[in-house]
């Protein structure tokens, strides 16, 4: 049996295969080697994912954020090791659970477009170029932090065209200058928090105010981050994650503005992760 982790901060989803090859879902809390050590990492993996899982894991191929080398994941790699002695692990980066999904074995330009942002050119086995995020403050542009960031301003600078200022009144009567300042500065994953505000653009996304922010944000993501990979327009751009999928109509349009060819667009990365690790 082989074992599949696809993880955030949040969640984690876990697809146990079996020797018939059939999936086997499973759902953890998110580990995130940046803020958990291995021996938490460790107590969650026993109480949440070893109950549901019998026989022998020969190998397990977990993916996740702050995953990004092997010092960075160490305490992912600890916890796994302790948990199914004997497995072959293989812990890598979200980025490249979105490349190999989207991507398979082919050349392609793989992306995020989720609550934050990211993007690389992908050999058909490995990441060999990135432009790196900036992270929420300085860039993750095309996100749902970013669309939600930029939403939540226009509303307080009174930007928003009148019938969406009291759509958005209306729906967020909590929302004033003091209460947003203190959600961005000093809560907790303030990205989280304005990217819960996508769900109010996709209610209204056919009003020309939230065409304009998609279209404006997702062209500026693939200026920034998109054409600057060698043979841009040669190669298939595809997508990962809630943004990109719920947004794929205007995410299209943008690529096809930039003589983009558009790949695969999915809301999660699991799907294309089994197959490739079943062929």
């Amino acid at each position: 049996m082989i074992l599949i982790a696809d993880s955030g901060s949040t969640k984690t989803d876990w697809n146990l295969i079996t020797p018939d090859n059939k999936a086997i879902h499973i759902q953890s809390v998110g580990f995130n080697p940046f803020f958990q050590t291995a021996d938490v990492i460790e107590n969650a993996l026993k109480n949440e994912v070893l109950p549901s899982v019998s026989g022998n894991v020969r190998h397990i191929f977990f993916y996740g954020a702050g995953c990004a080398d092997e010092k960075s994941s160490l305490p992912v790699t600890t916890a796994l090791a302790r948990v199914f002695p004997g497995a072959a692990l293989s812990v890598n980066s979200d980025m490249l659970a979105a490349a190999r999904s989207l991507c398979g074995r082919n050349k392609g330009i793989a992306n995020i477009l989720g609550t934050g942002s990211n993007n690389c050119l992908y050999d058909g086995e490995k990441i060999i170029s990135q432009i790196g995020s900036l992270g929420f403050w300085m860039g993750d542009e095309g996100s749902g932090g970013y669309l939600g960031k930029t939403l939540v301003k226009d509303y307080l600078l009174g930007e928003l065209p009148q019938n969406l200022h009291h759509f958005f009144q209306a729906d967020f009567p909590e929302i004033h200058r003091l209460y947003v300042l203190d959600r961005a500065y000093k809560q907790p994953f303030p990205n989280r928090y304005f990217a819960s505000f996508t769900t109010f653009l996709s209610r209204h996304k056919e009003d020309p105010y939230c065409q304009r922010l998609l279209s404006d944000a997702f062209s500026r993501f693939l200026s920034l981050y998109v054409v600057k990979h060698p043979g841009a327009n040669e190669l298939p751009v595809s997508f990962s994650g809630s943004v990109g999928w719920y947004f794929k109509e205007e995410l299209k349009r943008a690529l096809e503005e930039k003589g983009l060819i558009t790949g695969t667009i999915r809301k999660s990365p699991m799907e294309g992760l089994i197959t490739y690790h079943l062929h």
